[in-house]
């Protein structure tokens, strides 16, 4: 029988490529004063910034056109307490971006609130919207442009902070471990309860009728 050992290095590498990707993409369409809203689980102390771009489109035809020129897309955010976190009105392109301060599900809605008479007559907008989390916001060829670092200097600065949101994800984990847990318990203990309780309240009611005759 054969062992194999993995070093800490290759473990490293690894786990850098099952869990550096922290990149989705959305695709919807909107109405002119319409609200969506999505969530975006991610870890406490971590950049998010999400990068935006809409088109008019027309359904009669099913095609797409330019965005209006007047349009405006108001984007809001907020953390798991429902606290107001970002609040900011952009054009039909644009970025945001915050860095939570509580782990959980963060809300963010995006609304058109200004636009020409076409889409409020009843058309709708696409939207296509990126968000990136954590390591994945960092754009390394301008870091290494502004700090003036090496190929290999770089590598190593991406390594490191690649590991940091890895142990931020493992405590993000952690986290929703002990939440779930704590929900079980708490589940549990009022499904071995409420029979007792029940049952007590019946005999009560029974004991008071009881002596009522």
């Amino acid at each position: 029988m054969v062992s194999v050992r993995v070093q800490p290095c290759l473990l490293t590498v690894l786990l850098l490529n099952c869990f550096c990707c922290f990149v989705s993409s959305l695709y919807f369409h909107i109405r002119d004063a319409e609200v969506k809203c999505f969530r975006e689980e991610i870890p406490d102390e971590t950049l998010l910034l999400g990068n935006y771009r809409t088109q008019a489109y027309d359904q009669q035809r099913a095609e797409s056109l330019p965005a209006p020129r007047d349009l405006r897309i108001l984007v809001v955010a907020k953390d798991p307490d429902d606290k107001l976190v970002l609040s900011r009105t952009l054009g039909s392109e644009g970025r945001f971006k915050f860095t939570s301060h509580k782990p959980g599900g963060h809300q963010i809605c995006l609304q058109p609130i200004s636009s020409t008479l076409p889409l409020s007559a009843g058309g709708v907008l696409t939207v296509h919207l990126d968000i990136k989390v954590g390591e994945g916001t960092n754009n390394y060829t301008k870091i290494a442009a502004e700090d003036k670092l090496t190929e290999l200097q770089l590598r190593i600065r991406q390594l490191t902070e690649q590991v940091q949101q890895i142990q931020k994800e493992q405590n993000y984990q952690r986290f929703r471990e002990k939440y779930f847990h704590d929900v079980s318990h708490s589940t549990n203990m009022w499904i071995f309860w409420w029979p007792v309780v029940r049952s007590l309240y019946v005999v009560a009611i029974i004991t008071w009728h009881t002596k009522s005759w």
